[in-house]
This record gives structure tokens, C-alpha cells and sequence, in this order.
């Protein structure tokens, strides 16, 4: 997707939002939020929500996500003591994958700050391999609550 379209995202365009609270350590030198906390904040967000809503218990799961992409697009930096709203949507969702798309927006203002994506392959602990019929059912069902209408069909386009 275009940088100006993601640019125009708002917060009405996600599903599931998780707080956060800035901390002193997440500024670089340059006075501005690393980019390394971006993604921890994205595997921080993407994580509570499969926590929360999908039935993982990551210590006992016999399936595990694998990020085998990720990337970030920024548009306005962000600082301590900013709290942020981190956004949560599910842009595609496959047999075994899904890439989930992240806003992040500083509390109290509607243009976005950065947006990423990451993709998750889930496979089977034991063998670190997609299983023959791929996520389980309760992981689909939760990541179908959040998925944007109509996007896996513009991706196929």
C-alpha cells in the first residue's frame, strides 16, 4: 500500500487498541522514540490481542507465530511522555498466516504517527511447521473479529 494512503489512516479504520505509556528510555539521542520500540510495541499489541481474544497461552500452545515480515512507515515522532494508542487490524488473513496492520497515534490527536505490518506464520511447536489444517479455530475466529472489510479482496486484485 501507497505511504500517502497509510498516511490518511484514522483511528475508525482499526479494531482493537491497547494504551501505552511512554517511558524515558524509549527516546533516542535524538530526542524521539526509537524506531527499535515501534516493534516491540507492534509484538507487544499483537500479542495481547491473540492473549486476550484467540485463546493463546504462549507458554503451553501447541501453536506458536512466527513474524517472518515486518516493516514500518513513519510519519511524525513521537516522544517522551507522550501515551500512545497503539491500533490493531488483521489485513489478510490466510491458512496459516495472517498480516495484521498497526496505527499508532499519540493520545489526543488523530493523525497517525507511524504504521506498520507485520505477517505471522503459525506452526506447530514440535515441528515448527504449518500444521495440515493450518491455525486453529479459535486463533481464526478471533482474528476474524478484527479483520478490515473487503481488504483481502483488494489483495488479490
Amino acid at each position: 500500500m501507497a505511504q500517502a494512503e497509510l498516511k490518511k489512516r484514522l483511528r475508525s479504520d482499526y479494531k482493537f487498541f491497547l494504551e501505552y505509556r511512554t517511558r524515558w528510555s524509549d527516546n533516542d539521542m535524538y530526542d524521539h522514540m526509537n524506531n527499535s520500540i515501534y516493534y516491540f510495541l507492534f509484538d507487544s499489541l499483537v500479542n495481547s490481542y491473540l492473549i486476550q481474544h484467540c485463546s493463546l497461552h504462549p507458554p503451553t500452545s501447541s501453536q506458536v507465530g512466527l513474524v517472518v515480515y515486518s516493516h514500518c512507515n513513519y510519519f511524525a515522532p513521537l516522544a517522551f511522555p507522550a501515551v500512545v494508542d497503539l491500533a490493531l487490524r488483521v489485513n489478510k488473513l490466510g491458512r496459516s498466516s495472517v498480516t495484521y496492520e498497526i496505527g499508532v497515534f499519540e493520545q489526543g490527536r488523530e493523525e497517525v504517527c507511524a504504521v506498520g505490518q507485520f505477517v505471522h506464520v503459525f506452526v506447530e511447536r514440535q515441528t515448527m511447521k504449518p500444521g495440515a489444517k493450518g491455525m486453529g479455530e479459535s486463533m481464526r475466529e478471533g482474528l476474524e473479529r478484527i479483520k478490515a472489510a473487503g481488504e483481502d479482496d483488494k489483495a488479490k486484485l
